[in-house]
């Protein structure tokens, strides 16, 4: 198989895991933008409960636990991710309101309308935007919030071999207006959409290239590894090479039925 038709779904859960398994999030995003996020967010008191899904290792749910007063439950299917992130809200002296548990966002662990935000950085592609939205909705009580990062076209029209890729890794990713239309029609008012900032990637693909690095060593001579990595060196190539045709939003949504 070719680097240019590899894409993150072509290789063994364990090796990606494993490999972002280090790394403070595993998905473009920091805590000023996460804060930004969190600005639009009314109403938040210490009963109110939020729901961090695809958590990872909880880079930005500690953000969130140090900046609302909320009891926070944090959502992922791997479990070395959800230990590191315990060990990461013991560290911020956050561990009575901000919890970790090992779960599948096909089966969420909540009763209807028992949340007041969802948050969501960088993991709703594994189960869908549209999925994500139709599912998770019932979760939240009527006014609360859903807030989401989703990889998005700028553009109606870009180059074939950006399309290619990310019709491969991502067929999901549609263009703003069409992600808006989406999250109205599943019964969320929308409430800000906004464009992470370059940065923001250029600074992800730099701390994967330390990790990269760290990666190789450890798995020296383990050809699917190894592959694994000549992906998301691509992967950081097509980037640098199609940034203003694509990029990292914020969808932020009330549910209003």
């Amino acid at each position: 198989m070719s680097k240019e038709k590899q894409t993150i779904h072509d290789f063994d859960i364990n090796i990606i895991y494993e490999y972002f398994s280090n790394t403070e999030r595993q998905g473009p995003g920091n805590t000023e933008e996460t804060l930004k996020a969190l600005s639009f967010i009314t109403g938040l008191t210490e009963k109110s409960k939020i729901a961090d899904i695809g958590c990872g290792t909880g880079g930005q749910t500690m953000t969130l636990g140090k900046n609302t007063p909320c009891e926070i439950i944090g959502i992922d299917v791997w479990e070395d991710f959800v230990h590191k992130f315990n060990l990461n809200s013991a560290s911020h002296n956050l561990q009575d309101r901000v919890k970790g548990i090992v779960g599948n966002m096909e089966k969420l662990p909540f009763h209807e309308e028992e949340l007041d935000l969802i948050w969501s950085e960088g993991s709703i592609y594994n189960i869908g935007f549209e999925r994500g939205l139709n599912e998770w909705r019932k979760f939240l009580k009527i006014g609360g919030y859903i807030v989401i990062t989703e990889n998005t076209w700028f553009s109606e029209e870009r180059p074939t071999e950006i399309q290619e890729f990310w019709q491969k890794a991502y067929s999901e990713i549609d263009t703003i207006p069409n992600k808006v239309a989406q999250m109205a029609k599943a019964g969320f008012l929308p409430i800000a959409t906004y464009i992470l900032p370059e940065a923001i990637w250029t600074d992800y693909y730099s701390n994967q290239a330390l990790n990269i690095d760290t990666f190789l060593k450890k798995h020296k001579g383990n050809k699917t590894a190894e592959d694994f990595a000549s992906s998301q060196r691509y992967e950081a190539e097509l980037y640098t090479k199609y940034k203003e045709y694509y990029g990292y939003m914020f969808y932020i949504g009330k549910r209003i039925k």
